[in-house]
């Protein structure tokens, strides 16, 4: 209570400085605001890398994975040898294991004619591979030979080809000189890798790579069964398993992704670099303004100095701008930040989430960006001696 006494009995000095000079402490706000939705689309930006890098990873129906130890990520996959599969049936508590094979391809949209870049994963249609919904439930419409299961969500002007498929009429295009069939939908949607993603048979897919290894795979997937250990089975089956692939769980295989793209991904690095550039950015402008300020108002502040208040005091009042510019800098910036966010999700199919976490850390960031540059400019106030201004 007395702490809250003396804060209310307190003049906020600060906060009069601040708005004495409105056109300085508007050119603030908008300075934090710029810097801050800056950090907000970079952060947008590298949220959707690696969410919708991870989509596929995190829809894969399987307990454990096995993945090449020479695969950087799912784009950028080695193929290991099928025997593993089987081997990984001796081990204990294993009650399944499923093959995937992944790679991307180039397809003619079926209206358009126009080239474009997606992802494509061959399956047995027998076993349950995929958490996509729609996928399972479709799986005999691609029994047939080139028949696909095509992403609704895909990146382009796909509705006159939706409504088609919908209404069971007959869609064909071409994939790699292969005339194929659209037998189906699913909802998955785009990523920076490529436009969209197709699901097919295992025999479909490896028509399509004839010069693929037929005895090579790209996933492999492990059920086990519901009273086994999963770290348990996990370690015995990287003991087990040559050298050649690593086993993971279904999170950490996740992890591995997110981490790949944080430590190799060029991209991934512009993205932190960009928040990092934008923090900067924000850090000089508040300190121009408060350098400006202490600067104005140096005479104010040596005679506070010569009517005996302490250097603390001072420090204080700068300290007391800078939070006020950065809650005032902020809040604008968020709402600004939303919209760029729906409008860029609009417009790439990327998903630009504004999340709690992101808004918390940002707004974290901005306080510190703001104290930073009150340090740099309080460094001015040791200057404030009476006998030397007066």
């Amino acid at each position: 209570m007395t702490l809250l006494k003396t804060l209310q009995r307190r003049t906020p000095l600060g906060w009069r400085q601040l708005i004495h000079d409105k056109p300085r402490l508007l050119t603030a706000i908008a300075g934090i605001a710029f810097a801050d939705i800056l950090i907000f689309l970079q952060l947008g930006f590298q949220g959707a890398l690696f969410y919708t890098n991870t989509k596929l990873p995190r829809q894969l129906d399987g307990d454990l994975v096995i993945f090449s130890t020479e695969a950087v990520n799912l784009m950028k996959s080695y193929t290991f040898s099928r025997r593993r599969l089987y081997q990984a049936l001796d081990v204990p508590g294993v009650e399944q294991a499923k093959a995937l094979y992944f790679n991307t391809i180039s397809w003619r949209h079926p209206e358009t004619q126009e080239k474009a870049t997606l992802q494509i994963l061959g399956q047995d249609p027998e076993a349950d591979v995929l958490l996509i919904p729609g996928v399972n439930q479709q799986r005999d419409a691609i029994k047939l030979p080139n028949t696909v299961l095509m992403d609704r969500a895909a990146k382009g002007d796909y509705a006159e080809v939706i409504a088609q498929v919908e209404q069971g009429q007959l869609v064909q295009t071409e994939i790699d000189r292969n005339t194929v069939s659209v037998t189906g939908l699913f909802n998955l949607g785009a990523s920076f890798a490529s436009d969209g993603m197709l699901v097919t048979s295992d025999q479909t897919f490896l028509r399509f790579f004839p010069k693929r290894d037929a005895s090579t795979v790209s996933v492999g997937l492990i059920d086990i069964a519901e009273t086994a250990d999963i770290l348990q089975v996990k370690r015995d089956l990287a003991a087990y398993l040559p050298d050649d692939v690593k086993v993971f769980t279904a999170e950490e295989y996740v992890e591995f992704e997110v981490n790949e793209i944080k430590t190799n991904s060029p991209i991934g690095a512009i993205f932190s670099i960009g928040s990092f550039m934008g923090f900067a950015v924000g850090v000089i402008i508040v300190y121009q303004v408060l350098s400006t300020d202490v600067s104005a108002h140096m005479g104010e502040y040596a005679t506070f100095r010569a009517m005996g208040y302490r250097q603390n005091y001072l420090l204080g009042v700068v300290f007391e701008e800078a939070l006020i510019m950065s809650i005032l800098g902020f809040i604008p910036s968020v709402g600004i930040s939303f919209g760029l966010y729906q409008l860029t999700s609009a417009a790439t199919s990327l998903p630009m989430l504004m999340t709690t976490a992101r808004i918390v850390g940002i707004w974290v960031a901005t306080v510190a960006m703001c104290v930073v540059s009150g340090a740099i400019a309080t460094r001015k106030l040791q200057g404030a001696d009476p006998a030397d201004i007066f």
